[in-house]
């Protein structure tokens, strides 16, 4: 058969051999992170339910006291057994977890390059010809919704008695000081 000290040692060069190829797929200061990161997370985790066992020993460990023992020595005992469970805990999960995590590497998401407006002026007038024919609107013309593209004399009579945080009677759904009531 094979000795337990051999099995020990073919176990122990397997998960080295593991680990070391994980270190190499990711990176030493990706791996460093991760571990600093998940152990955080599971000592927050852990140490809570410690906490829980810990009140719930406090509670129950005053029954022993009719069992002829002294609460207080039992209390330290179970605790720092508690504790000791604790530790186990936090290194196996752990290991565990960083033995079996599977990393997927995403490639980075395709940066969209802005769209660039050509600008071309007509040297006679000094506009620019290529520019969106909506932004070259005479200043008589409101911009905003199709709504709104009305000359600012035709607008209705009494909208100038409409409060500013109201809504703009146009219908819009935007308050008349963001909409008409800039241009009344």
């Amino acid at each position: 058969g094979v000795s337990n000290e051999e099995i020990e040692e073919r176990i122990v060069a397997a998960s080295d051999a593991r680990a070391a190829e994980r270190l190499a797929l990711v990176g030493a200061d990706q791996i460093r992170s991760l571990e600093r990161q998940f152990m955080l997370q599971m000592i927050d985790m852990q140490w809570r339910e410690h906490l829980v066992q810990l009140d719930h020993l406090r509670g129950v460990i005053g029954l022993r006291g009719y069992g002829q023992r002294d609460p207080l020595n039992e209390y330290k005992t179970e605790a720092f057994n508690l504790f000791e469970t604790l530790l186990y805990e936090l290194r196996h999960n752990v290991t565990r977890w960083l033995m079996t995590v599977e990393f997927r590497f995403d490639a980075p998401p395709a940066m969209e390059m802005p769209e660039f407006q050509e600008i071309h002026l007509n040297p006679g007038t000094g506009e620019n010809e290529m520019a969106n024919p909506l932004a070259q609107l005479p200043e008589g013309i409101l911009e905003g919704d199709a709504r709104s593209r009305l000359p600012v004399d035709v607008l209705p009579v009494g909208w100038e008695r409409t409060a500013r945080n109201a809504d703009c009677p146009c219908g819009s759904g935007r308050k008349f000081k963001h909409c008409h009531g800039s241009l009344v």
